[in-house]
């Protein structure tokens, strides 16, 4: 028997039956989201049991979809560190920074627990195969649940799309169509496919589950924590599933009183050239306008119209937080700052938190008491690197080569 209660879409409240494949509201269109009885929750389950089992997103089983019975595709995400960056925070003039390091999923990023919660629960409600607009991650990630259950998996991603992120589709067995555009041009040609397939479209927040595997980010952010939250949280925005997650996961373990005191102030963080969020956030807007032409080479941000656009800037606006666009060299310049100080390669998307915390410290819109997450949402080895330095080259003699060696290192 599964805790979850009822399935309800976020804007009119309508209630759906879970027993079915979802996608969006059926009366108004909006997003869906699962809801939970928290009492039998809590009923269920103590934070001392939580102790002896194994890491992993499901771990908090209660606070998922799952029927009790029900086995989820699995390849053990979740789980993943949250560690303090002492160094960066020193260096921004802060004193407790931590990163919480998705990469470290079996996909190389966050994706891996929405699209293998979403896998799963499709799975066990009858989809015959998916089909997933990407700027990346979230293609490779499909296409490996949908490879370890057994069914097809299409993705379409953006001419430009990290190679890395296609060729982890294709090995899986996904088929990976290319085109001209963002993102919104992908789901545009999956939104008309899918239904002719009879496949279910996997597209951000456009069916309830994904949502279920990203808010597990928050769970664990509290336990690790010691049951308490940050003062802020910085999230890098693209569909924003993670920005609407964690702060869900927050408030059901609130009303199950497991953790107490106000939400964090959540900060979206785009590039400055496709800033919808920010824009709209700044701007006092209900929900963001597309935005046109969009860039950056944190492909993950490249998205110029997210869906849940009402729900993120609510988010937002609810705990007194913020939005902030970064350039493309100032994200550059954080992947390799942050690498230098704490030995953490991490996504572009990631490095552009690092970017944002600078920004808003020079603001003085963060004192340095602040307890601060970076929620760092991949690996940086999954993307061309930042323009590094060429290794020094060593010729010569055995003598030569030394002294070389140590002329350099000595100048250091």
């Amino acid at each position: 028997m599964s805790f979850a209660s009822h399935v309800e879409c976020t804007v009119c409240r309508h209630h759906h039956d879970p027993k079915r494949v979802l996608s969006v509201c059926e009366r108004c269109g909006q997003m869906l989201a699962v809801r939970y009885d928290l009492e039998r929750v809590k009923a269920s389950v103590t934070k001392d049991a939580l102790r002896s089992r194994p890491p992993g997103m499901y771990r908090f089983r209660e606070l998922t979809p799952l029927a009790a019975d029900e086995e989820p595709v699995t390849l053990g995400e979740g789980g993943t560190p949250l560690f303090s960056l002492p160094r960066l925070a020193a260096d921004l003039g802060l004193r407790h920074v931590w990163g919480k390091d998705e990469g470290q999923n079996p996909t190389g990023s966050f994706k891996a627990r929405g699209l293998g919660m979403a896998i799963t629960r499709a799975r066990t409600l009858g989809a015959r195969g998916f089909i997933i607009p990407s700027a990346g991650n979230a293609g490779g990630a499909a296409a490996v649940y949908a490879a370890r259950c057994g069914l097809p998996c299409a993705v379409i991603v953006p001419r430009g799309t990290p190679p890395a992120a296609m060729a982890e589709a294709a090995i899986a067995g996904a088929t990976v169509f290319t085109v001209e555009g963002s993102i919104a041009t992908a789901g545009k040609v999956v939104a008309k496919a899918a239904p002719q397939l009879g496949w279910l479209d996997l597209s951000t927040l456009k069916e309830p589950y994904r949502l279920e595997g990203k808010k597990t980010m928050g769970l664990e952010l509290a336990e690790q924590l010691g049951w308490t939250m940050p003062d802020v949280l910085l999230y890098p925005t693209g569909g924003g599933t993670g920005l609407v997650g964690i702060p869900k996961g927050y408030e059901e373990l609130r009303a199950m009183g497991w953790v107490s005191g106000s939400l964090p102030r959540f900060v979206a963080v785009q590039a400055e050239h496709c800033a919808p969020i920010v824009k709209a956030f700044h701007e006092g807007a209900e929900t963001p306008a597309p935005w046109e032409n969009p860039t950056t080479h944190a492909a993950g941000l490249r998205v110029p119209s997210p869906f849940a656009g009402r729900q993120m800037l609510k988010i937002l606006r609810d705990t007194r937080g913020d939005a902030v666009a970064v350039s493309e060299e100032a994200i550059r310049e954080a992947q390799r700052r942050l690498a230098r100080l704490e030995g953490v390669w991490t996504s572009p998307e990631g490095a552009a938190l690092v970017a944002a915390l600078d920004t808003l410290r020079q603001r003085g819109a963060l004192g340095a008491d602040a307890r601060v997450v970076l929620v760092l949402t991949g690996a940086g080895i999954k993307y061309d690197p930042p323009p590094l330095p060429p290794p020094v080259d060593l010729t010569g003699s055995d003598d030569v080569v030394v002294a070389t060696v140590v002329r350099a290192l000595a100048a250091r």
